[in-house]
């Protein structure tokens, strides 16, 4: 039997942080609020002073993470007097100076955004999904995210050119390289840095909830089973639901006090026990065969 441990804390990460230990999560996965949007719910941050206000809490994310752990940082830069704001950019740089690795960027695309348009761009239909590491050697378990090879494969397996056959392997590792022959009876491929993913959710009373495939995807690629997931900026608490579902621990922190409660009303399934409550956080276990 597996125990697997959620604890949900109301209050602000940057300040609920330091009673955590160092080196105390494999993955850090969360969607800070954007740079003055959701000003109704979490009042907005100015996109001048984004930077300043988010590295004192990425300072304690560094801290925190194990040096074989990943942080995902879901965020997207808005249009700003008619031009894309830099701030985005300003933050990958601080964090870089602060001692992060910006190791990879994986898009998130939105496979049912509604079309739009303003006087001088289209509607988004992607946002960042940016990965920092503490170190180069972190963990990542590629064959937990493998996808099966699709129709394209029956048409350009069908008949090989002599270039297809003898082109050098990688040298980078990735473990075909151009030798496309090597694709050649193979169920299941290793996918690429865009997911497909729609923005359905099952949660309308929270303003910016990501789908349940966003945290499942990520945390399937860094993490096993037992270890340890935190999303500082959990709103409605679907990072928190997708890692017990994965049988994940985690730590929830929410700053608002009606998405925290929401996060508790979310993660409270009848099988899962209760054991500590207090004014500020809840824990939960349950055992999983």
């Amino acid at each position: 039997m597996t125990r697997i441990k959620t604890d949900l804390y109301l209050g602000d990460c940057l300040e609920v942080l330091a009673d955590f230990g160092d080196d105390s999560f494999d993955l850090i996965m969360t969607s800070p609020p954007y740079a003055d949007r959701r000003s109704k719910t979490y009042g907005g941050i100015s996109p001048d002073e984004y930077v300043n206000w988010f590295m004192p809490r990425a300072e304690e994310f560094l801290r925190v993470l194990k040096p074989s752990g990943t942080f995902i940082l879901n965020i997207k830069e808005q249009a700003v007097d008619g031009e894309r704001h830099t701030y985005v950019i300003e933050l990958i740089l601080a964090m870089k100076r602060q001692g992060w690795l910006w190791t990879e960027e994986f898009v998130w695309h939105k496979k049912n955004c509604y079309p739009g348009k303003w006087p001088n761009r289209f509607r988004d239909a992607w946002e960042r999904c940016l990965q920092f590491n503490k170190t180069r050697k972190f963990n990542m378990y590629q064959e937990a995210v493998m996808v099966p090879m699709g129709d394209w494969a029956e048409k350009r397996l069908k008949n090989l050119s002599k270039t297809d056959q003898n082109r050098d392997t990688s040298k980078v590792g990735s473990g075909f390289g151009k030798n496309v022959s090597n694709w050649v009876d193979r169920k299941m491929a290793y996918p690429t840095n865009v997911l497909h993913l729609a923005t359905e959710t099952g949660n309308r009373k929270h303003s910016a909830v990501f789908p349940k495939s966003l945290p499942e995807w990520f945390i399937r690629l860094f993490t096993e089973e037992n270890d340890r997931v935190l999303d500082p900026f959990a709103g409605s608490g679907t990072t928190c639901q997708v890692a017990q579902k994965l049988l994940r621990n985690s730590v929830g922190i929410e700053i608002l006090p009606e998405y925290y409660q929401l996060a508790r009303e979310n993660i409270k399934p009848t099988q899962y026990q209760l054991f500590e409550e207090d004014q500020n956080a809840i824990h939960y276990t349950t055992g999983d065969h």
